[in-house]
């Protein structure tokens, strides 16, 4: 009996060891935060996409890492006192400029994906990382096949390994892309 009680306890030990182990900390996330909004106001050191609220970063337990921020794929501007309507050309090279960065974006979010999964050590291969981007438009805008967010996420593990594999078709077909 005291086997059976001994031999119990060791394994609730052990499982409370990898239980804690797989812990995400801040500190853990904060980097990684860091380095998507550096990315994302450097995408074009001419014309900056504007990045509206800093990138979060949460830990999931069972889940998995997301990270989300809010974006702006071009500064413009916006009516004012000043400016009552914004010009049809203006509102017309806007969308087309957003619809060419919007690609952009994409190659860059599933490249933040493929960092976070080699750099948090912590997170369980089989659980997810997660990223989702919300785009912001002014109301004069055409958002005529521009999304309202993106969210891309792939289980840990297989970013890792199409990353090692080199292959991108791989890649493309590990990484969940929706668009809403």
């Amino acid at each position: 009996m005291k086997r059976i009680v001994l031999s119990a306890a060791l394994v609730a030990t052990a499982l409370a060891a990898t239980v804690a182990d797989t812990r995400v900390t801040r500190a853990a996330l904060q980097p990684m935060e860091k380095s998507f909004n550096k990315r994302i106001q450097t995408l074009d050191a001419k014309a900056p996409y504007d990045l509206l609220g800093v990138t979060r970063g949460v830990y999931l337990q069972g889940f998995g890492v997301v990270f989300t921020t809010e974006v702006n794929l071009l500064i413009t501007t916006n009516t004012s006192p000043f400016q009552q309507t914004i010009p049809k050309a203006y509102a017309a090279q806007v969308h087309t400029t957003k619809l060419e960065r919007l690609p952009v974006l994409k190659k860059n979010m599933r490249e933040m994906l493929l960092a976070s999964a080699g750099s948090l050590d912590t997170v369980p291969g089989n659980e997810q990382i997660a990223l989702g981007v919300t785009l912001f438009y002014y109301g004069w805008e055409d958002t005529t096949g521009l999304p309202a967010q993106i969210v891309m996420q792939a289980p840990r593990q297989k970013l890792l390994d199409a990353y090692r594999g080199g292959n991108k078709a791989e890649l493309d077909s590990v990484v969940q892309v929706q668009e809403f």
